[in-house]
């Protein structure tokens, strides 16, 4: 595999890093509906943070926001520094509901292909170095034998492992993924983790929506604890607690031998 599907890591030396998304007391609204309060908290090149919380919680919109979809009626959000509406080349996104029909006539691989777009630019046939990062990013996913295959083909875990080579071929130093792991096989989902990991060795910065706390717990060193404003942000042990976990959840946290579970996620 060629070592030019990931971002190269970040070698200087700096003791205090500049954070790949900082969010800094930000409110978040759609018109003049208050969505999300009072997020704060940061995430490192080479971290993953994991946003948790209940269905409507604000976990894509938070994502939105690191976008610059969404306005921030106060405090801010910041990637490396910038609004997040200028630092977009530095950033890929893998939405809940890609639009990418089904149905239509593209192989798994031209959809990787896709994600080198942006670099080549539209106009401009890709050129031997990006159909290469695209094939390393299949292969990364574990579907290099599937580059062939007409994406709407395969079945929905494999569809969503191709969205996220598709992701890693921009090569970006942010990744944003809403519930990359819903309605995945075991196959699958040990896949994306895989790839995931290799992306954070590769010193970008991961923030990934879930509703899985193994998952979060196995991929991710920090939380942020989400619905409707921010419960905790912090590392696992001191953020999925079961006492955090019950003003997040309510009702629906059942403590088992010391765990915390929440019913039906």
């Amino acid at each position: 595999m060629s070592a030019a599907t990931l971002p190269a890591p970040r070698t200087e030396a700096a003791p205090d890093p500049l954070p790949a998304i900082e969010f800094d007391h930000a409110c978040l609204c759609y018109g003049s509906t208050t969505v999300l309060d009072d997020v704060h908290g940061t995430v490192l090149p080479g971290q993953a943070v994991a946003l948790v919380g209940p269905n409507g919680a604000g976990k894509s919109t938070l994502i939105k926001s690191t976008l610059g979809l969404v306005r921030v009626a106060s405090g801010a959000v910041s990637v490396y520094g910038q609004r997040p509406a200028d630092a977009r080349s530095r950033i890929a996104y893998v939405p809940q509901a890609d639009t990418l029909d089904p149905e239509f006539p593209v192989t798994a691989g031209q959809v990787v292909l896709m994600g080198r777009y942006r670099a080549v630019g539209w106009l401009r046939r890709p050129g031997r170095k990006d159909r290469q990062i695209a094939a390393d990013a299949l292969e990364l996913v574990g579907l290099a034998d599937r580059a062939a295959d007409r994406f709407g083909t395969l079945s929905g875990g494999q569809r969503q492992r191709v969205l996220l080579a598709r992701a890693i071929a921009q090569q970006a130093d942010v990744l944003l993924l809403d519930e990359p792991f819903n309605g995945v096989d075991a196959v699958s989902r040990d896949a994306l983790l895989g790839a995931l990991r290799e992306v954070l060795a590769g010193g970008a910065a991961v923030l990934v929506s879930t509703h899985d706390l193994t998952i979060a717990s196995a991929l991710c060193e920090q939380v942020c604890l989400l619905n409707g404003r921010q419960f905790a942000f912090g590392p696992l042990e001191q953020t999925l607690t079961a006492n955090n976990l019950r003003c997040c959840y309510g009702s629906h946290v059942l403590e088992v031998d010391g765990s915390a579970i929440v019913a039906g996620a």
